[in-house]
């Protein structure tokens, strides 16, 4: 294997550094973009009956540890937040912090995508450099030495397959983490519309009952 790096030359460097720079970001995001992290299951129900129920002076406690707890959390926080405003500036805080949790769930994911886009680029400019020592060898001694003709061909064969190699996967893995976050943040979208619902829901039935 180092055989093989070596033949690919100078250009192995940021090909590899890419290849690891992906894989971290790949292990973090299966990490961070877990959905029992990012959409706790009964969450909702959960802080329905903390609304409901809460002593007095407890708010700010709950809403911190709610904030602290998973993205779904921060989102419901703040349509908490807002509970006694009315429907349409509830939801105007719901929207600006499912904006700021949507960013934060896609952070590395660009890095990633240029580098599924720059590592077969760097394979093709190592095939160049590769085809430009095979022609000055050609140029200075000639076609009648393979060997000396090898250290070219190598270079560009090794490159184009590393810059490959790297970038099939971290295609593949940008494109799952962009669907990913598409979907737990369709999914953070309805249960802050259920938190909406539930509690001007009840006011307005409350309302009618007075």
């Amino acid at each position: 294997m180092l055989e093989i790096i070596r033949a690919g030359g100078w250009l192995m460097v940021p090909i590899l550094l890419c290849s690891v720079i992906a894989m971290a970001i790949v292990l973090e995001r299966l990490w961070a973009l877990r959905r029992a992290r990012v959409v706790p299951s009964g969450l909702l129900a959960t802080v329905w009956e903390q609304a409901r129920t809460r002593a007095p002076g407890t708010g700010a406690v709950i809403l911190q540890r709610m904030r602290a707890g998973s993205p779904l959390g921060q989102v419901l926080a703040a349509g908490l937040a807002a509970q006694d405003r009315s429907r349409e500036v509830m939801k105007e805080s719901i929207e600006e912090t499912g904006r700021r949790v949507a960013h934060e769930l896609e952070r590395f994911l660009n890095t990633l995508g240029t580098i599924a886009m720059i590592t077969p680029l760097l394979g093709l400019l190592g095939t160049v450099v590769g085809m430009i020592e095979v022609f000055t060898v050609i140029t200075e001694i000639g076609v009648g030495s393979p060997r000396d003709l090898a250290g070219g061909i190598s270079q560009a064969l090794v490159t184009t397959a590393a810059g490959i190699g790297v970038a099939i996967p971290t295609l593949i893995f940008h494109r799952y983490f962009r669907g990913r976050v598409d979907e737990l943040v369709l999914e953070m979208e309805m249960e802050a519309v259920k938190l909406v619902e539930m509690i001007h829901g009840e006011r307005s039935v409350t309302g009618i009952n007075a």
